[in-house]
């Protein structure tokens, strides 16, 4: 293939020229036509270069009219702008209610002194999302709100409450109310279907019954009577929570004589391990019977109180626990607390 010309870009000759005049090498142009020089005020199209009252254009004058100096190569054409402060940047938000940190009240605190559920049953709730408050939906166990927080449970937690079973069984001596004993049986191996008290409109028994069951209160080896047994964290805590205020009765019968200072002792006046006991009322039903009425349930609390008073307990048998009865209920049988009880 014959070589092609190749096509030198030079200067106009009137530019040319003028570079010469000026001193200035002359430099060929590549890529194209050179690009129009800014003029300076003053400077006309045919304004020639040169003399002693025109200088380089170097910040000072060029033609005795000042210009402006030119920045070196590489120059950034701004001063570079200062990085914000994270700080100042940042937006500030309102105070969340709801939080994880250890300000405020944990929920499942709060939902349990509400009587909306136990401590155990609000983690269960709230791990699987069933629990809002003030609205928001909250999955995070431990985390905290101000203890004024709207709580509300999610349907789910509602029909799960429905579905939690309170017992009454007429427990006999020498079974221990909670934990186990050597020796000795928990009550509640005794809630079986073969020992359940058959009742119209009361569901028959399950074994789901069993899971979560735990006693409301004790009642100790030697006594017999009333004990709840429940998988709802609500009534538990009605019965036995720190500002429980319902109330018990049993039937104690005793040996001893007890004069009418004893007795008013043990209304009210008697201490144990240090503590004040709270008022009761106790009163005889025949010459070797006492009725007691007590809104606390201290261990062995009444067989403590009669031997301060000189008297022996030999049978204590509960027979209500707030406004429930033991009533009919045969010994070592247990039923379902009715719709239609309430403590």
């Amino acid at each position: 293939m014959a070589d092609t010309p190749r096509k030198t870009l030079s200067l106009p000759k009137n530019v040319q020229r003028e570079q010469e005049a000026a001193g200035q090498p002359r430099r060929p142009l590549r890529g194209g036509a050179p690009k129009p020089r800014a003029r300076s005020v003053g400077e006309g199209p045919g304004a020639k270069v040169g003399g002693e009252a025109r200088t380089k254009a170097d910040g000072k004058t060029l033609g005795g009219i000042p210009v402006q100096q030119q920045k070196p190569r590489g120059t950034p054409s701004r001063a570079p702008v200062a990085p914000k402060s994270p700080v100042a940047s940042a937006v500030v938000a309102a105070p969340p209610t709801v939080r994880s940190e250890q300000s405020g009240v944990r929920i499942s605190k709060l939902m349990a002194e509400r009587g909306l559920c136990s401590r155990r049953e609000a983690d269960t709730y709230i791990e699987r999302g069933w629990v809002f408050v003030n609205g928001e939906r909250v999955t995070e166990l431990g985390t905290r709100a101000d203890p004024s927080a709207t709580i509300k449970l999610d349907k789910g937690a509602q029909a799960a409450q429905l579905q939690q079973v309170t017992i009454l069984l007429h427990k006999p001596v020498g079974y221990v109310s909670g934990q186990p004993e050597p020796g000795f049986k928990p009550a509640v191996t005794l809630v079986q279907p073969e020992n359940q008290y058959q009742m119209s409109g009361t569901p028959r028994f399950h074994a789901s019954h069993l899971k979560g069951l735990a006693p409301a209160g004790r009642l100790d080896i030697d006594s017999t009577g009333l004990l709840v047994l429940t998988q709802d964290g609500r009534i538990a805590r009605q019965l036995i929570g720190e500002y429980s205020t319902i109330d018990k009765e049993y039937l104690v019968r005793v040996e001893g004589r007890l004069d009418d200072r004893g007795l008013e002792l043990l209304n009210h006046g008697l201490s144990l391990d240090g503590k004040e006991l709270k008022p009761a009322k106790v009163e005889w039903l025949n010459e070797d019977q006492l009725r007691f009425q007590l809104v606390e349930g201290r261990k062995r609390q009444i067989r403590r109180m009669c031997e301060l008073v000189g008297l022996k307990v030999v049978g204590l048998k509960r027979v209500r626990i707030g406004k429930v009865k033991l009533g009919d209920l045969p010994l070592g049988q247990w039923r379902f607390l009715r719709d239609d009880e309430t403590f």
